[in-house]
């Protein structure tokens, strides 16, 4: 049996467990919308998606079509709200599939408008109002026509408008004065869908850190991303109350052990050069895999629940990691390169600290050659 280099263990059990936590935290009349966009942020888009249904998760969220098209085709017959497309994009498919679609604008609609036409379904369209992140949905100059021509085509019977919804710029950090500024920008637009006869199902502004750290701006549903998979969506700041656990560990083997003298460098360029005799081990993957370059010299992994760090340059498929001159190691033995923290390892969080970047990216973008096993750690491999 081929055995891999290295593996992502993500522990279903730790999702339910984490949404079931958010849902508790946000209280009743508060939908949940757990986002399973970017492949389930690296732990798997269809056995989070899963495990958040499981757990209570009303609503799922993806980014783009063909994610929406994935979850549906695994099965969910759940609310699937997508967000993000391109003129000339096929929306009859996802009409079909009973997703929830979104419009940033009026030519956008007329799109959704005629893939609805062309399966003879009314579609689920939800409207983005751009609140101060500048980023997608509709800026306040052209809200009203918006919700005009979605109130017209509703009452023609060409769609149902579910949510009306934005997206918060800071909220992890509690003092920021975009927080006050996008929250009244967001009940103005209400205001204005409100007007032209717009009653949607459900208003949401929320992710992850708003949902966990401002009650005000949870309405009708929040939407949890990175929570969901038991990491700190506002470090230094989410109270520890809150009790999530990371559903992601990535683990590997060593490759090989060795000595080394004082004065051996260590890797390319040799930023690294051993000033007393030493041990280190070769961990069997690298930047090719999601191991951040930029993480050379300032990561640590663990070996045998003792921390290690890595030494040199972060190659392609390898790096280099101290052992110490007086380790037991030897080639095979697990190295832990993140984890929950309980076995010593350290966890996303503290690789996203190293490489001065956050805990989304060091989840996301690890993967390559890694094999991934999802587990249930309550009932036993999933």
């Amino acid at each position: 049996m081929n055995t891999p280099n290295a593996e992502l263990v993500v522990d279903v059990a730790a999702i339910r467990h984490n949404v079931r936590r958010l849902k508790e935290w946000v209280g009743p009349g508060v939908q949940m919308m757990t986002v399973v966009k970017g492949d389930g942020y690296g732990h798997g888009m269809v056995p989070a998606a899963r495990a958040a249904r499981a757990a209570g998760a009303e609503w799922l969220g993806v980014a783009t079509l063909e994610e929406a098209l994935t979850v549906r085709a695994a099965g969910d017959t759940g609310r699937l709200l997508c967000w993000l497309a391109v003129p000339g994009q096929d929306f009859a498919p996802l009409v079909a599939a009973d997703v929830d679609v979104t419009a940033y604008t009026v030519a956008e609609l007329d799109e959704i408008r005629a893939a609805a036409r062309s399966v003879g379904e009314r579609a689920r369209v939800q409207l983005k109002v751009d609140t101060g992140l500048s980023r997608g949905g509709s800026t306040a100059a052209d809200w009203p026509d918006l919700v005009a021509a979605a109130r017209r085509a509703e009452l023609a019977g060409e769609l149902v408008v579910t949510g009306i919804w934005s997206h918060l710029a800071a909220s992890e950090d509690q003092a920021h004065p975009a927080n006050d500024a996008q929250e009244k920008a967001f009940l103005d637009a209400l205001d204005v869908a409100e007007a032209v006869g717009l009653r949607p199902e459900v208003r949401h502004l929320a992710n992850s850190a708003g949902a966990v750290l401002r009650p005000s701006v949870r309405f009708d549903l929040v939407r949890c991303g990175i929570a969901s998979y038991g990491l700190d969506p506002a470090p230094g700041v989410t109270p520890a109350g809150l009790d999530l656990v990371p559903a992601m560990t990535a683990r590997a083997r060593l490759a090989m052990v060795k000595h080394i003298d004082a004065g051996a460098g260590v890797s390319y360029g040799h930023l690294w050069v051993a000033e007393e005799p030493t041990t280190v081990g070769l961990v069997p993957v690298g930047y090719a895999d999601g191991v951040p370059r930029h993480g050379s010299g300032a990561l640590e992994v663990a070996v045998g629940g003792e921390r290690h760090p890595v030494r040199g340059r972060i190659c392609m498929d390898q790096f280099v990691i101290d052992l110490g001159a007086d380790t037991t190691a030897q080639a095979g033995d697990e190295v832990l390169l993140f984890g929950t923290g309980a076995r010593g390892e350290p966890t996303a969080g503290e690789w996203a600290a190293w490489c001065d970047t956050i805990n989304y990216e060091i989840v996301t973008r690890i993967g390559g050659r890694f094999a991934r096993v999802v587990i249930d750690s309550a009932e036993g491999d999933a």
